[in-house]
C-alpha cells in the first residue's frame, strides 16, 4: 500500500467531522468531572473559557440526571476576541490545559493519543453506513466491529500509541481485517502453561491448532536439531513480534529460548479490546488474548507471565460460586473461563524492574472459551457496549432492539437489569465480590431483541473480593483487595450507574423512547425486587445503601490527564480514585 492510499481516511470533512465529535464529547465529560464549569449565557446556550481568558466556547445542551451534559455538536462554536474561529481538538486541550491539570511531560502523549482517536474516527467514517436497524439483525462479530465510539467516559479511548497507520489498519478491531496469530516455541525452562480443571497441555494445544499445525511446528523445531517436548507453544500478536519480541527480547531468540514458528492456519477478528481475538474459521474454539505493548486508555496493554499463572484456577473457582449461587443461576448468568494460560518469563528484566513493569508483561497470552456453544435455538450475541452503540441518523442500537423485540421499553429494560445487574447486586452483597462489568466485558444473549441473559468475561484480570475474612483457596488469594468501607458501593455507583447507565437512560431520553425517570424508576423497582427476594441480606443492604442520597463522583478522565501512561497505582487501586464531590443518586427518590 502507498503512503497515499494509507492515509486515504484523512481528508480535511472527515477531520472536521472527527474534531467536532471528539470537542462535543470533552466538553460533556469534563463537565461531568467538574474539570469545566460551563456557565449560562442569556441566549440559553453554555460557555467555557480557556485558561487565558480569551478564547471560549459556546454550545447548547440538555443537563440530566447524574449531572449528564448531552451537548448538541452541531452547536458548538469557538471564538477569541470577537471572532469565531474553527474548531481544533488539540488547540481545545492547550487552550485548557492548566484547568484540565496536564503538566507539561504528559500534554504531548495525550495530543498523541487524542491524534490517534481522531485519526480513528476518521476511519469510521469511511465504512459504509449501517443502520441500528440492520446492525439489530447481524451476527456477533459484525456487532463487535461494527463499532464507532469506543469507551464511553474517556475522551481519548482509541489512543494505540505504537501502532503506524498500517498496523492500524491491519488490527483496530473496527477495521475487520482477519488476522492470522504468530505461534513462537517457547523453552521450558522459562514458560509455564496453566490450565483449569481437566485440561491437558498436548490435547489441548493439538484442538485449538488442528494436528497438521502442530505437526508443521514439531518439524521446525526438529530441522533445527531441538526436541519440541522441550518447548512449549505460545500464540502471538503479530504487531508484538514484529515491533517488540523480536527485537527487545533478541536475545531469547538468537539463542533458541524463542523460535519463531510462523503463522497458525485460523483468521481471527480482533475484539473491542483490541488484544483479544475471535476466532472466525472455528466459532466454537476458545478466544485467544495476547500480550500488546501498546499504550492505550491509561495503560500499556501488556500481558503478566506471573498473572497468568493462577488465571485458569481463579476462573474455575468464580464458575463453581455462580454454579452453587441459586440467586445467580436463576438469573441466567454465565461467565466464559479463561481455560488455559501460557507465560515467558525473560529472568534479565524481571532482575532489573518491578512486578508492575511493563517489561515484565511483553510475553504471554490466555484462551477464553467462546460463548457460540452455550447459544439455544433463536439465541443470538451482542457486546453490551453495542447498546449505546449510535448511528449516523442519532438512533440507538438499544431502542434498535427495544423496537425488535416488541415489549415495552419498561418490560425490555427490567428483562435486561434482570439479566446484568441482579448478579452484579448479589455477587456484591452475598459475597464482598466485585466485577468490572463496563460494556466491554460483557456479552449480551439476545432472543428477537431481549436481553435472556448475560455472560460476564475478562474474569482474572478484572474480579475482586473486598471481604478481609473471606475464605479463598490459595490459588485464588490475588483477588482479594483492601477497600476502605465508604467506597465499596463505587462498584456500582461507578462502574454501573454513573459510566454506563448514564449514558443508556439519556440516549433513550433523547430518542424519546423512555423518559429518564422511567429509568430509573425501573432500575430502582429491579434493586428492590432483588432486595425482597433476599431477606437474609438485609442487614448488608441497610450498611451498604443502594437508595442512599448521594454518592462520590469518581472520575476516569482525571486519572488519565493525570498520567496517561499508568492511569492506576496497581499496587493500590482505590487509592488511585479521583473523587470530586458527589453525585446525587438518581434511584434515592424511589
Amino acid at each position: 500500500m502507498n503512503p497515499a492510499e494509507s492515509a486515504a481516511h484523512l481528508s480535511p470533512e472527515r477531520w472536521a467531522a472527527a474534531e467536532r465529535l471528539l470537542v462535543r464529547k470533552a466538553l460533556a465529560e469534563f463537565a461531568h468531572e467538574r474539570l469545566i464549569t460551563p456557565r449560562s449565557l442569556p441566549d440559553g446556550r453554555y460557555e467555557v473559557t480557556g485558561d487565558n481568558g480569551t478564547t471560549s466556547y459556546r454550545f447548547t445542551a440538555t443537563r440530566r440526571l447524574l449531572d449528564h451534559w448531552q451537548v448538541a455538536a452541531e452547536s458548538i462554536t469557538r471564538h477569541r476576541d470577537g471572532t469565531e474561529l474553527p474548531l481544533s481538538a488539540l488547540d481545545f486541550f492547550i487552550e485548557l490545559k492548566e484547568s484540565l491539570g496536564l503538566s507539561d511531560e504528559i500534554l504531548p502523549v495525550y495530543l498523541e493519543e487524542i491524534s490517534s482517536t481522531l485519526a480513528g474516527t476518521c476511519y469510521k467514517l469511511t465504512k459504509p453506513r449501517i443502520t441500528v436497524r440492520e446492525l439489530a439483525g447481524s451476527g456477533f462479530q459484525a456487532i463487535e466491529t461494527g463499532m464507532t465510539e469506543g469507551h464511553p467516559c474517556f475522551v481519548a479511548n482509541n489512543g494505540r500509541l505504537g501502532f503506524g497507520v498500517h498496523d492500524y489498519l491491519a488490527y483496530a478491531p473496527e477495521t475487520a481485517s482477519p488476522i492470522r496469530l504468530v505461534w513462537l516455541a517457547a523453552h521450558r525452562s522459562r514458560a509455564a502453561f496453566t490450565a483449569g480443571v481437566g485440561i491437558e497441555y498436548e490435547s489441548f494445544v493439538r484442538a485449538e491448532l488442528g494436528p497438521e499445525t502442530v505437526e508443521r511446528f514439531d518439524g521446525i523445531l526438529r530441522g533445527q536439531g531441538l526436541d519440541p517436548e522441550d518447548y512449549l507453544l505460545i500464540p502471538v500478536h503479530p504487531w508484538q513480534w514484529h515491533n517488540k519480541l523480536s527485537v527487545t527480547f533478541a536475545a531469547e531468540v538468537a539463542q533458541r529460548r524463542l523460535v519463531p514458528l510462523g503463522e497458525g492456519d485460523d483468521e481471527y477478528l480482533a475484539q473491542q479490546s483490541i488484544r483479544t481475538f475471535f476466532n472466525t474459521s472455528s466459532p466454537h474454539k476458545h478466544y485467544v488474548k495476547t500480550a500488546l505493548s501498546v499504550l492505550n486508555m491509561g495503560f500499556m496493554r501488556g500481558l503478566s507471565a506471573a498473572y497468568m499463572e493462577a488465571t485458569p484456577a481463579i476462573n474455575d473457582w468464580l464458575v463453581q460460586l455462580v454454579e452453587n449461587d441459586p440467586v445467580l443461576k436463576s438469573t441466567g448468568l454465565s461467565v466464559i473461563r479463561e481455560r488455559a494460560a501460557v507465560g515467558y518469563r525473560h529472568l534479565e528484566y524481571e532482575a532489573a524492574t518491578d512486578r508492575y513493569s511493563p517489561y515484565r508483561k511483553m510475553l504471554a497470552a490466555l484462551w477464553r472459551e467462546s460463548p457460540v456453544p452455550s447459544l439455544r435455538e433463536g439465541e443470538s450475541l451482542a457486546t453490551m457496549a453495542s447498546l449505546v452503540h449510535v448511528d449516523h441518523e442519532g438512533s440507538s442500537f438499544a431502542a434498535a432492539l427495544i423496537e425488535r423485540s416488541g415489549l415495552t421499553p419498561v418490560e425490555w429494560l427490567r428483562g435486561y437489569l434482570h439479566a446484568y445487574l441482579t448478579p452484579l447486586l448479589h455477587s456484591f452483597y452475598a459475597y464482598d465480590l466485585v466485577y468490572m462489568p463496563h460494556g466491554e466485558n460483557v456479552i449480551l444473549v439476545l432472543e428477537d431483541g431481549a436481553v435472556r441473559r448475560a455472560v460476564y468475561k475478562d474474569i482474572a484480570e478484572e474480579i475482586a473480593v473486598m471481604d478481609p475474612q473471606a475464605v479463598l483457596p490459595p490459588a485464588v488469594e490475588r483477588i482479594r483487595v483492601d477497600v476502605p468501607e465508604d467506597t465499596k458501593l463505587l462498584s456500582i455507583f461507578t462502574d454501573v450507574f454513573d459510566c454506563f447507565f448514564r449514558f443508556l437512560a439519556a440516549q433513550l431520553a433523547d430518542e424519546g423512547v423512555l423518559a429518564e425517570e422511567d429509568f430509573w424508576r425501573t432500575v430502582a423497582e429491579s434493586v428492590r425486587a432483588y432486595q425482597e427476594a433476599t431477606p437474609e441480606l438485609e442487614d448488608k443492604f441497610r450498611q451498604y445503601d443502594l437508595f442512599a442520597p448521594e454518592f462520590a463522583l469518581s472520575c476516569l478522565n482525571r486519572l488519565q490527564l493525570r498520567d496517561n501512561r499508568q492511569m492506576v497505582d496497581l499496587a493500590d487501586p482505590s487509592g488511585a480514585l479521583q473523587l470530586v464531590g458527589t453525585l446525587k443518586n438518581p434511584i434515592a427518590g424511589f
